[in-house]
């Protein structure tokens, strides 16, 4: 039983082993989006998703890539979808208008579809925080996905 006072609980799973997962990568900051790829890319390997399992689509920037994942998601060809990009806080507004756009259109994407998608799109104040941080974002997005992709189906 699970650790919640005697409740069913419905335990994590990252078995990736026969998911197909596919993956939109932004081109901006691109060295920190391939840096998120690389880590994305080992962890899914490392749980069990094979190699040939996994598509990737590339886009100009972080506010393609909800339209993208949509039509992904449509496809049918997909157990679990992961979001990739960075957006860096510059000097105007446009900073909050892609931060806050891409990530309401991934969820929408998500909650109109069903289909799970992990969002590691980082939105941080300078180049050196994102790099820091894409290493463990891209593995994590990828443990994320199938996760999701098992919870969802043992619901």
């Amino acid at each position: 039983m699970g650790r919640y006072a005697q409740i069913f609980e419905y335990e994590p799973n990252e078995d990736g082993k026969g998911l197909k997962i596919g993956i939109v990568m932004s081109r901006f900051n691109i060295d920190i989006c391939e840096g998120l790829l690389s880590s994305c890319k080992a962890s899914l390997l490392k749980q069990g998703v094979a190699l040939e399992d996994i598509r990737i689509a590339t886009v100009a920037g972080a506010l393609e890539i909800p339209l993208t994942l949509m039509k992904m998601a449509q496809s049918g060809n997909y157990d679990a979808l992961v979001a990739l990009g960075s957006v860096v806080r510059g000097e105007t507004y446009h900073f909050e208008v892609v931060s806050n756009e891409s990530a309401a259109g991934i969820m929408r994407v998500g909650l109109d579809t069903g289909l799970p998608i992990a969002n590691a799109i980082l939105t941080t104040e300078t180049e050196h925080q994102a790099t820091a941080r894409m290493s463990e974002k891209g593995a994590e997005a990828a443990r994320v996905a199938i996760e999701m992709v098992r919870l969802l189906r043992a619901l």
